[in-house]
């Protein structure tokens, strides 16, 4: 499997280059290759390499940022004619506006508006909401109305609380109520992937301020199926918690909800398997009851304290009585965005946010 870095290839230099040329008339291709494939590029990783390409793109452009973009919008222009697609390759074009153009507010809203209908520009505009504030913001609002998907997106994405891998913006993890005119706006898009983009903005305020995320669940339930998924998946995190209230909204109650026979298979996991676990789920309530059925992993800490992560299961209706037997298996399998710690671990099942049972299980080297 290739690294993320390896995008920039020299094929994909090549390709751009000859792009380049069709909108640069003086463009000189063998030394743009010769200041890309710098002494450093070899070592350089996926971010650096963005980087040095939009430094070196800059190297070409007219010094004039106005007229700059305006080359940007012509060269996104020819690579469409060429049915070239905007992969994760270009996101140097919206670096280049963060980058050089920040101080310019007005000039860069444009490109903002045309780039991200190629590339996204979601993490490119998070210095200019930290710069601008509510100025960016109002123009996001502006953008949510637009008639391209993309930007519609865009306005809900770039101006999440928490984007992850991008830059936090601490005044709307403070206070995101001057986000509630994008969501409002956005909140019946025709698009499913514009939804799913305010469903991620609303599970980034939860994390600081379930109560207004609970209060605009109450606010938008009863309304057509899709808005109703928006909200489920923007209190995922809540769900996840088994935060009362919204348990309570979704009718999510574990009452005579009984799990049984809660029996791990592999007691002793190496780093790289699989715990392999089964347990009985049965419903004592005389009517149907939906539950929302989670596995708990108390993963050991590098300090030796246990923190729980949450997996959904299912979620679905138990008729009366029903009795169901559930076998799952849960990957140990090293990742980059988690690090295991031999030693003694917890699985837990938990029941519309009430964890009903636990077990202690080991993870070995």
């Amino acid at each position: 499997m290739s690294a993320i870095k390896d995008i920039y290839s020299p094929a994909f230099y090549n390709q751009f280059a000859d792009i380049l040329k069709q909108a640069i008339p003086d463009f000189e291709k063998k030394e743009f290759i010769k200041q890309i494939f710098v002494e450093e590029f070899k070592a350089m990783e996926w971010k650096e390499r963005m980087k040095h390409t939009t430094r070196v793109f800059h190297v070409f452009l007219p010094e004039d940022y106005p007229k700059a973009t305006k080359l940007i919008k012509k060269i996104i222009t020819i690579l469409r004619k060429e049915n070239i697609g905007g992969g994760l390759e270009y996101i140097f074009f919206a670096d280049y506006v963060e980058t050089y153009g920040l101080d310019d507010f007005k000039t860069s809203v444009k490109p903002l508006e045309f780039i991200t209908q190629f590339i996204s520009c979601e993490f490119g505009v998070r210095p200019f909401i930290l710069k601008y504030g509510d100025k960016m913001i109002d123009q996001m609002v502006i953008w949510s109305k637009h008639e391209n998907v993309q930007v519609r997106r865009f306005a809900s994405e770039g101006s999440r609380p928490r984007l992850p891998w991008a830059m936090a913006i601490p005044a709307l993890k403070k206070d995101p109520s001057p986000l509630f005119p994008i969501l409002e706006n956005l909140k019946n898009d025709p698009s499913e992937y514009v939804r799913r983009s305010v469903a991620n903005n609303l599970n980034d305020i939860a994390k600081d301020h379930p109560d207004v995320v609970l209060s605009i669940a109450k606010k938008w339930r009863g309304g057509s199926k899709e808005t109703e998924a928006i909200i489920k998946h923007g209190s995922r995190t809540l769900l996840k918690q088994g935060h009362a209230e919204i348990l309570e909204v979704y009718g999510l109650d574990g009452k005579n909800i009984a799990v049984t026979n809660l029996k791990i298979a592999t007691p002793e996991v190496k780093i790289g398997d699989s715990l392999e676990f089964s347990f009985t789920i049965t419903n004592e309530n005389d009517s149907k009851r939906m539950v929302r059925l989670e596995s708990g992993i108390y993963y050991q800490k590098s300090k030796g304290h246990l923190a729980r992560k949450v997996f959904k299961i299912s979620e679905k209706d138990y008729e009366a009585g029903a009795k169901v037997n559930i076998f799952r298996k849960q990957s140990f399998k090293l990742i980059t965005t988690r690090t295991f710690y031999p030693g003694l671990h917890q699985l837990s099942i938990i029941v519309n946010g009430e964890e009903k049972v636990n077990q202690d299980f080991k993870i070995t080297n």
